[in-house]
């Protein structure tokens, strides 16, 4: 696993005692994060399936309940529309909820809620209720979770209007992008790339912070004096790993590679994406997600819309398939490191 370089930017004219950093993993910034907020705003309330005494499958909420006990920590039926339905209810009675859905591939019996109800509150109403939450759940494989708990559906909710759409890819932006979320007044997705929960590390302020919504971070840099064969790489949540593990191969033949972390997926920060563009020439998207309208192809008709003249070579995607996710074949769909580098190459060449 290569270690991210920190976000420095602190967004948010309020912080105050964030001098104290710490080491957390990705699991312990969210749950800092909840607990912060929590302590900070009485409306904010946790509930989801084994949210409460358990800590959640994944302990992401351990020892909330303990510390706010059941009225803002509460253990749900199995029933994610009734998780989502509930949620809202309480947005437009002015709570501001965090609901959990225990795996991202469960929030589809929620999903008319989220796109009929939820995401058209603010328009319906003529802006009289936002309905102001946050969903929280973990996405993407690389557990040996099967079919049924390791998908990436970010595509069918970034093309719902009225979301915003988040995945960050190490503890210092959870943290930051949860609060910054948990303060929107527009109903976000925090999507969390479970093969990370524990495998990502990094110093982390103790104190309040926010990473502004919206906007990408380039973690890679290419110099000025090494753009003739350079690539624009476009990634997040755990493909972001991949992605460095191959610029890193690449680099050792001879060919650089500009990463861009996209950490909002919706609204996207296509600046920060066309400015790298125009500097390498070059684009490639890689997410877990099957190819065909995955959120790549977005990315890829955003690239040409800014950047035509600016392009050296086609933008290319390197994806999933367009199968169920496998078992036994989980580390094959990945887009791992090692298919990303061959495409790299080829692209670099064009």
């Amino acid at each position: 696993m290569t270690q991210l370089e920190s976000d420095r930017t602190v967004s948010d004219s309020r912080n105050t005692g964030a001098a104290n950093e710490r080491q957390m993993n990705l699991v312990q910034a969210i749950n800092d994060a909840l607990r912060l907020e929590m302590k900070r705003d009485s409306r904010v309330v946790v509930l989801g399936e084994d949210v409460g005494r358990v800590g959640g499958v994944f302990r992401v909420t351990q020892g909330l309940w303990d510390e706010f006990g059941d009225d803002r920590v509460i253990d749900t039926p199995l029933s994610e529309g009734g998780i989502l339905g509930t949620a809202i209810g309480m947005a437009l009675y002015g709570m501001v909820p965090v609901p959990e859905i225990q795996f991202a591939d469960f929030i589809f019996p929620g999903y008319d809620q989220i796109v009929s109800e939820l995401a058209k509150m603010r328009w319906r109403s003529g802006g009289e209720y936002a309905s102001k939450m946050v969903v929280r759940t973990p996405v993407g494989g690389g557990i040996r979770g099967g079919l049924y708990h390791s998908q990436s559906p970010e595509s069918l909710f970034i093309h719902v209007a009225g979301l915003k759409v988040v995945c960050p890819s190490n503890p210092y932006d959870a943290k930051g992008l949860l609060l910054a979320s948990i303060r929107d007044p527009d109903p976000v997705l925090f999507f969390e790339p479970k093969r990370i929960y524990r495998a990502a590390r990094g110093e982390v302020p103790e104190g309040d912070y926010t990473v502004e919504l919206g906007k990408a971070k380039v973690v890679r840099e290419v110099p000025a004096s090494k753009r003739d064969r350079a690539v624009t790489i476009l990634a997040w949540g755990a493909m972001l790993y991949e992605a460095i593990a191959a610029a890193d191969k690449a680099h050792e033949q001879g060919i650089e590679c500009e990463i861009v972390d996209l950490r909002t997926l919706w609204p996207v920060d296509i600046d920060t994406i066309a400015a790298s563009v125009k500097k390498t020439g070059r684009v490639i998207v890689v997410h877990e997600a099957p190819k065909t309208c995955g959120f790549g192809a977005e990315l890829v008709a955003l690239v040409n819309e800014r950047c035509f003249v600016h392009l050296e070579a086609p933008p290319v995607r390197v994806t999933g398939f367009d199968t169920p996710f496998p078992y036994t074949l989980e580390m094959d769909y990945l887009p791992l490191a090692h298919r990303i580098l061959p495409v790299i190459v080829e692209t670099s060449r064009y």
